[in-house]
């Protein structure tokens, strides 16, 4: 039995989460949630609100054991990019990506 919770349109790079979530991918929940708390990436604040709510729709869900719950699939994706111009000399201008992640998270019993 498996339980699942996303996140749409985090405005940080999809780059720099992968980095956080390459860490806590097949770790337990509640190791993997101790961790992010003391992370000191910009990245581990969202990762920990997306954990959360896996693990409260575990506890609602019923019949799963939350000290056994790992993290069998967790995917940080590109969501819509925010494009902006940035003045530069002689009149030109460069345009600025703001870019956004989308992240899923999957637990299941080990």
């Amino acid at each position: 039995m498996s339980v699942k919770a996303s996140i749409k349109s985090v405005r940080m790079s999809p780059r720099k989460v992968r980095a956080v979530c390459d860490e806590i991918r097949g770790q337990k929940a509640n190791w993997a949630l101790n961790f992010l708390k003391h992370s000191q990436r910009r990245a581990a604040k969202p990762l920990v609100k997306l954990l959360g709510s896996a693990l409260a729709n575990a506890d609602q869900k019923g019949g799963l054991d939350l000290d056994n719950l790992v993290i069998s699939h967790l995917t940080c994706d590109q969501g819509p990019t925010m494009k902006r111009w940035m003045p530069r000399a002689r009149g030109m201008a460069t345009p600025v990506l703001k870019r956004t992640s989308q992240l899923n998270i999957v637990l299941a019993e080990k």
